[in-house]
Order: structure tokens, then sequence, then C-alpha cells
């Protein structure tokens, strides 16, 4: 594997490879790699004849109270992992060769009604630097896949719309969340957590399962669904940021209609904001 810190190099790499008329896979990363990552890598390896890789931590998309210098930096680690798991070329660019202007005077996109809502509205701004940061990273790479986990759906769902709408010429490829034993998805915030933290933590997907066995048996409404669910987790010692059961395509509040659902939380575990996901069905009306 080789690394690469400029765009030029980077754009150099992949023009060779796409004179032998390759595929090209992309997975954008923040580096502190863990499984999660490296199985996003390893959806795109077979059918790629050059596999790019990023580390860069963004700042665009942090907040002013959160924790962009306390994200853990571990480059050595995450090259030997990225080199194991078959990556060709590694795209580590300083945060001046992606805002060589600074960031105030930075482009930015924005997906309306998806970057705003969920963890949007609790961390404002935060998707318009995803969002930013992703077109910025596809423009320089020209990826034809691109790899993603659903363990941040809305931000899958969001990147999916952003390529939609600006008609970019590159496949999302999803892929599912890699979890520890006891259930955990697997994050590079779960280091924050303390051993007792961390032992209390798989009780935020298990309340997610729960609710999603409710609303695959339409065992009541989702209202109360999903305030059993807030109660459950502010017992568990979790302050809830949010517990929404929403169309899975569109992130919008469901209806009586919607059968493909999505069940999103986010809760604080001491300093350390945890996010998870699954998916349910409602019966089709014909069959309930």
């Amino acid at each position: 594997m080789e690394t690469v810190t400029t765009i030029a190099a980077v754009r150099e790499r992949v023009q060779t490879a796409r004179r032998r008329e390759v595929p090209v896979g992309f997975v954008p990363t923040m580096g502190n790699l863990h499984q999660g990552h490296l199985a996003l890598v390893d959806a795109l390896r077979e059918r790629c004849g050059i596999l790019v890789a990023s580390i860069f931590v963004n700042p665009l998309q942090f907040g002013p109270n959160e924790d962009l210098d306390a994200y853990p930096r571990t480059l050595e680690a995450d090259q030997a992992a990225l080199t194991e798991h078959g990556v060709d070329v590694l795209f580590a660019p300083p945060v001046s060769e992606i805002y060589p202007d600074g960031m105030s005077l930075q482009t930015r996109v924005s997906v309306p009604g998806l970057g705003d809502i969920l963890c949007g509205a609790s961390r404002p701004g935060h998707f318009d630097g995803v969002a930013t940061v992703v077109s910025k990273l596809f423009q320089i790479v020209m990826p034809d896949f691109a790899a993603f986990g659903r363990k941040d759906f809305q931000q899958l769902t969001l990147i999916r719309r952003m390529v939609r709408d600006l008609s970019m010429p590159v496949t999302i490829v999803d892929v599912p969340t890699t979890r520890a034993a006891d259930g955990l998805a697997l994050s590079s915030r779960n280091n924050y957590l303390s051993a007792d933290e961390r032992a209390r933590a798989p009780a935020l997907y298990r309340s997610i399962e729960q609710a999603a066995s409710r609303v695959e048996a339409e065992q009541g409404s989702l209202e109360a669904i999903a305030a059993e669910a807030m109660a459950s987790l502010e017992a568990a010692g979790f302050r809830p940021d949010y517990f929404a059961i929403r169309n899975r395509h569109t992130l919008a509040e469901a209806g009586p209609d919607d059968r493909e659902l999505v069940i999103l939380a986010a809760a604080w575990l001491g300093r350390t904001r945890l996010i998870d996901n699954r998916s349910a069905d409602r019966p089709d009306k014909d069959s309930a």
C-alpha cells in the first residue's frame, strides 16, 4: 500500500488504474480504525481493481464543544490494518490540502430535510460538514464504488440523497453494522467509555431490539413504543437524545401506511454519545 498526502498524487494513482479500465473503490474514514471500518474495505475488495481509502479528521463536521482535538489519531496502526486488508492507496491529507482557503471560505454542501433532523438537530452543521467533505473526496478520487456503514444510518441516507441530487457517478455500497459479541455497535468513540459504561452500553441496542419486536408485531403505537424505550434508557443510566421510528427510505416521520421502517437512537453514556439503529417492517395491511 502506498500512502499519499496530496490531491495530485491520489489522482495520479487513480488515473493510472483507469487506464487499465478497472473499477475504483473508495472507503472514506477518519482513522482510528476498527473492524467496522475494515468491513467496508472487505466489501469492496473483490469488485474493484484499485481500492483507495482516506483518513481525514474533518474539522468541518465537529461542533465548537465536540471532540476534534481529542479524536484519536492512530496513523501507523491504521496503515498496517489497511495494508493487511488489501488497500492499494491511502490518501491521508493535512487540513490545508482539503481546505486551502480555510473553512470559513469553503463552499458547503447541504442536504435539506436530512441534515437538520435527528443527529443533525443535536449537532447543528455536522451533516453539512459531512456532505461537504464527502463531496470533495468524491471529486478527488472519482470512485465507481464507495462504501458506508449502516451504523450511521442517517449519514448513509444523506450521502445517497446527495449522490442522487448532484448526479454523482458513484454507486454507494452499504455495509451491515459490525458489533461486539454483546451487541454494541463498534465505534471509535467506544474508547471513551469507562469499564462500567462499557458494560452498560449494550442496553442501547437492546432497547432498539425490543422496540423492533413490538413494531413488527404491531404492539402499540409508534409513539408509545418510542416513549417506553426512552424511559428504559433513562433507567439504564443513559441520557437519551432521541429515540425515533421513521420511514426507512426518507427518514420522515412514519405514517400509518409506512411499512418499511427504521428505528434510530442516540444517547449519552457519561461523556460519550452513542448511536445505533435497526430496520423493522410492519406487516402488510393485507396480511395483518
